[in-house]
């Protein structure tokens, strides 16, 4: 049997309602969410199940609602004894696999994530930078285009590299016009603009990752017990100051998901199990490698689908 790599989606996963029924079931579930509140001072999960979508979708919300039910799900597969030998997270759920590994407690990475969001969101004045996913267009080629946009003045850089025929790319929004713009002309299938409050994983994100420097100091980050792939330099680490190195570095850095699942799959993982709400990350780790096995759990129903795979993986 070959190696199981947990994975942990990031914003644009959150849905209101996400994890309340397993919440409504089982204790060890609503005990996360109680944690949550009570390590914001507010109430968190009346927000993640009541919503509104838009006010759950604000960044400040989006990342401590993800991060919490993620590892709220994690508790129901740890108690199946289900373990994995790596894991990840793409951008924000970099954070919760850092929980999963040990790396950091769940009340630190709440409050964390809540201030990120928070950093994030003023970084750059609302309505100056954007993203935008580009379809079909080798990176190598989109990659020429942002870096000469950038240089004639306009801000634009690759974000997201997700699978083959998917990157994010991010900056100001006349840069990003132009590269959709350039891409188009360059053969890219589609270009499309994404609803974001900013231009993340962009070098716009500076000034928010300065905040985020000086608030790591002020938490304790510890060495991770399963590694964790970094969406920075996609490969494993499990030391506490690299860790906290390439956390403040990635927020103006690419995610490099697609570098990410072909590393696990080269380290032997063939079985990935997305735990959170959605299955976004279950789908571009299909687009990367079709042979691998892929299970989202998001509420019971997946959960359950999920352990009789795993069993029948198993045998």
């Amino acid at each position: 049997m070959g190696k199981i790599a947990f994975v942990f989606p990031g914003q644009g996963s959150q849905i209101v309602g996400m994890g309340q029924e397993l919440a409504a079931r089982f204790a060890k579930v609503k005990d996360i969410y109680n944690r949550a509140d009570q390590a914001l001072g507010e109430s968190l999960s009346t927000t993640i199940f009541e919503g509104p979508q838009d006010i759950l979708t604000r960044t400040a919300n989006a990342q401590p609602s993800l991060l919490t039910t993620s590892i709220a799900i994690l508790e129901l597969v740890k108690e199946q004894n289900i373990q994995a030998d790596y894991v990840a997270g793409h951008s924000l759920g970099e954070y919760t696999a850092l929980v999963a590994a040990g790396a950091l407690s769940f009340e630190d990475a709440v409050q964390i994530v809540r201030k990120r969001g928070e950093f994030m969101e003023a970084a750059v004045p609302n309505g100056n930078g954007t993203m935008a996913a580009i379809l079909g267009l080798d990176r190598d080629r989109l990659q020429q285009i942002t870096d000469e946009i950038t240089s004639n003045g306009d801000s634009v850089q690759l974000a997201n590299i997700n699978c083959p025929g998917q990157i994010v790319i991010s900056g100001t929004v006349t840069g990003v016009q132009k590269a959709c713009e350039k891409a188009k002309e360059s053969g890219a299938k589609r270009a499309i603009g994404l609803e974001v409050s900013g231009p993340f994983h962009s070098r716009l994100m500076e000034p928010a990752s300065d905040n985020l420097a000086e608030l790591l100091n002020t938490y304790t980050i510890n060495e991770a017990n399963i590694p964790v792939i970094s969406n920075v330099t996609a490969e494993p680490i499990v030391d506490s100051t690299t860790i906290k190195k390439l956390l403040i570095e990635q927020l103006y850095s690419p995610v490099l998901w697609e570098d990410c699942v072909r590393k696990m799959i080269a380290l032997g993982v063939d079985t990935f199990i997305e735990i959170g709400a959605g299955k976004v990350l279950t789908g571009l780790v299909r687009k990367v490698d079709r042979n691998v096995t892929c299970l989202p759990i998001f509420d019971e129903t997946s959960l359950v689908t999920a352990l009789e795979q795993l069993k029948g993986v198993k045998k």
